[in-house]
This record gives C-alpha cells, sequence and structure tokens, in this order.
C-alpha cells in the first residue's frame, strides 16, 4: 500500500502525515508513506486545496487534517 500526503509541508501537512503514522502503527498496517510537495504533481491528481490523502493513487480526502484512526480508517483501501 501506498500512501501519498500532498501538500506543501504546512503545519497541516505534517499533522496529517503523523496522524496516518499513528493510525497506521495502531492498526498493524504497513505501508509507504510519500510527501508530495511539487505543485504539479499535486495538481495532476486533481487536488486544489491540501493538505491531501491519497491511497494507492486514489484521493480520499482533500482540504482537511484527519484527526483520528476512525477519520483515516473510514476509506475504504
Amino acid at each position: 500500500m501506498k500512501i501519498k500526503i500532498l501538500g506543501s509541508g504546512c503545519a497541516k501537512c505534517k499533522t496529517l502525515t503523523e496522524n496516518t503514522q499513528t493510525a497506521l502503527t495502531h492498526l498493524g498496517i504497513v505501508a509507504e508513506i510519500i510527501k508530495v510537495t511539487d505543485y504539479a504533481e499535486i495538481a495532476a491528481h486533481g487536488v486544489m486545496s491540501t493538505p491531501a490523502l491519497a491511497i494507492d493513487d486514489k484521493v480520499v480526502s482533500v482540504g482537511r487534517v484527519l484527526l483520528s484512526c476512525s477519520d483515516l480508517t473510514s476509506y475504504p483501501v
């Protein structure tokens, strides 16, 4: 599984990354987390508001920080 955090590297992006890592650890899921900061690549995903989260190249959250395991696990993988 590949998870992409799409954003400029701002505080919200960093928080989303940390929350994602925490949820993965809590759930026992092994995944590669990739931070994407290139605006052209972010736009290529159809994202115009960051931070965004993509699982296996499918964007599942845009423009908000997912705060809990329940937020992060509510998306089908």
